[in-house]
C-alpha cells in the first residue's frame, strides 16, 4: 500500500511536470509586456502604483482586450515580474481594483531613454518563432549531431541573419543590450586586471561598442578591435580605438593583452585551441595575458546564474554550429592545449566570469 509520503511525492512530480510542460508561457507573457512596453508605461506614471485602466489607456488599439490584459498581469505578478495590490476606491468592502507596480526585474524592461541596462531587446530576440524554432529539433540533433538552426531554416543562423535584415536588426539589438550590460558589470568587476594593461585587442569585437566602454574607464589603454574585414567596415569612428579586419583562425594583431568576450563559446574545443595559439603569438611572453570573459558552468551550484549557465549551454545547440559552454575542468584543458597552463577565475556582478590566462 502506497504510503502518505509515496503520494505527496508522486503529486509533486506530476506537479513538476506541468510546470515544465508549460514553461513557455512565462516566456510568452513577458514578450507580451515588453512587446505591449508594459514596464514603460508604469514607469511613466512614476513607477507606479498604476491601474490597469491606465495602462491600457497608454497601449494603442483599436479594440483592446483589457480581460486578456488582466490575465496576463495577473501570472507576471505571480512571477514578480510586476507588484499589485488592492483597493477600494469609493470605499465599498465589496468593490476593489488591482494597482500595480514596477519590481527590481520589470526595471529590467524598461525600453526608453536612459535605459541602457535593458534587456528587452534579448526578450524580443529569443523568444521570437524565429529563434524559438529550432528549440524544436534538439531531439533531432541528438539522434543525427546536426545543427539545430540548420534544421529549422534551411541555412546557418550568420547566413540566415544577412539574407533576412529585420531578424538582423532583431539579433543585432539582442546581442548589444546584453554586451553593454556584461561589459559594464565586467568593468567593475574587473578593476585592477586593466591598469597595468597599455594597449587591448578585442578579438571578435563587432562594431567596437564593448572596447569603447572599456576605454572609457581606462583612457589610458591603446584599443584595437578585431574583426572579419566586413564588420569592421562598417564600426563607427571611437575614441582611443582602432579598427582591423581579419580571421581570428589566422593571426591575432599584437598588444599586451587579448580580451574576448561571448566568442569561445560559439566554437568547438579544436577551433577554441586554434584561436588561443594565436592569441598566445599576439602577447608578449613574459607579461601578457589573455581576458576571457564567458559562463564558467557550475551544474550543481546554488548561485543565482548557475541554472541560467545551463539554460545557455542548450542555446549553443539551438543557435550555434558546435559552441558550447564549459565548467572550470573543460576550460583547463583548451587553455593547456591553447598554450595557457596557469589561470586564474574572476567572479564579476553578471552572468559572466573573467578567465585570466597567463602563458608562463
Amino acid at each position: 500500500m502506497e504510503s502518505l509520503d509515496d503520494t505527496e511525492a508522486a503529486l509533486r512530480g506530476q506537479a513538476h511536470i506541468w510546470k515544465l510542460m508549460f514553461a513557455f508561457a512565462d516566456s510568452m507573457a513577458l514578450k507580451c509586456a515588453v512587446e505591449l512596453r508594459i514596464p514603460d508605461i508604469i514607469h511613466s506614471y512614476g513607477g507606479g502604483p498604476v491601474t490597469l485602466v491606465q495602462i491600457a489607456s497608454r497601449i494603442p488599439s483599436p479594440s483592446f482586450g483589457t480581460t486578456y490584459l488582466a490575465r496576463i498581469m495577473r501570472l507576471l505578478v505571480r512571477k514578480n515580474i510586476f507588484s499589485a495590490h488592492c483597493r477600494q476606491p469609493d470605499g465599498s468592502r465589496e468593490s476593489h481594483e488591482t494597482l500595480y507596480g514596477l519590481t527590481p526585474s520589470s526595471r529590467w524592461l524598461l525600453q526608453g531613454p536612459g535605459s541602457e541596462n535593458s534587456l528587452a531587446p534579448m526578450v524580443l530576440m529569443e523568444d521570437h518563432q524565429w529563434l524559438m524554432s529550432p528549440w524544436h529539433c534538439l531531439g533531432d540533433c541528438v539522434r543525427t549531431g546536426g545543427v539545430a538552426f540548420e534544421m529549422a531554416h534551411g541555412r546557418k543562423i550568420w547566413d540566415f541573419a544577412s539574407e533576412n535584415p529585420e531578424f538582423n536588426r532583431l539579433f543585432n539589438d539582442g546581442m548589444a543590450c546584453t554586451s553593454g550590460i556584461s561589459v559594464r558589470a565586467l568593468v567593475e568587476g574587473y578593476k585592477d586586471g586593466f591598469k597595468s594593461i597599455g594597449s587591448l585587442v578585442d578579438v571578435g569585437g563587432g562594431i567596437g561598442g564593448a572596447l569603447a566602454e572599456i576605454i572609457k574607464s581606462y583612457p589610458h589603454i591603446r584599443g584595437i578591435n578585431f574583426d572579419l574585414h566586413h564588420v569592421v567596415a562598417t564600426a563607427p569612428a571611437h575614441d582611443g580605438v582602432t579598427h582591423v579586419g581579419g580571421d581570428m583562425f589566422e593571426t591575432i594583431p599584437h598588444a599586451d593583452a587579448v580580451f574576448m568576450k561571448w566568442i569561445l563559446h560559439d566554437w568547438g574545443d579544436e577551433d577554441c585551441v586554434k584561436i588561443l595559439k594565436n592569441c598566445r603569438k599576439a602577447i608578449p611572453e613574459n607579461n601578457g595575458k589573455v581576458i576571457i570573459a564567458e559562463v564558467v558552468l557550475k551544474p550543481e551550484g546554488d548561485g543565482m546564474f548557475d541554472e541560467i549557465g545551463l539554460v545557455f549551454d542548450l542555446l549553443m545547440i539551438a543557435h550555434s554550429s558546435g559552441g558550447k559552454e564549459r565548467d572550470e575542468l573543460e576550460w583547463k584543458k583548451i587553455l593547456e592545449e591553447g598554450g595557457f597552463p596557469r589561470y586564474n577565475i574572476i567572479k564579476t556582478p553578471s552572468l559572466l566570469s573573467i578567465i585570466e590566462a597567463y602563458p608562463l
